[in-house]
């Protein structure tokens, strides 16, 4: 079970946009996550006017190592680690991510 996943809020612990916040979305095989709004890099494009697609400079969202990134606690409003616990019993039993800091079970 991974411990972030697509649709967590996540803060940025280190790197050149340390303390920016955003949603994943999209967990790569080799250990890297699509953050909304985070990493971008100014991508130089030519036109296509077959594609009736304009030129310039784009920014294009770059992975970020997961890492480099921590799941946002909302409750108490910082940075948090998480931790994976068993719920229920015999055939309920399945596994749940909490929050280290408070016990909080994780929302999905």
């Amino acid at each position: 079970m991974r411990k972030i996943r697509k649709g967590d809020q996540v803060v940025v612990i280190a790197g050149r946009d340390k303390g920016k916040r955003g949603l994943v979305e999209r967990v790569l095989e080799n250990d890297h996550l699509m953050v909304a709004g985070v990493n971008q890099a100014k991508r130089h494009t030519r036109p296509n006017p077959l594609k009736n697609e304009p030129g310039g400079i784009l920014l294009k969202e770059m992975p970020i190592h997961v890492s480099n990134v921590a799941i946002w606690n909302a409750s108490a409003q910082k940075a948090d680690r998480v931790g994976i616990r068993f719920e229920g019993e015999g055939a309920n039993k399945r596994k749940v991510r909490f929050f280290k800091s408070n016990n909080e079970a994780l929302g999905g």
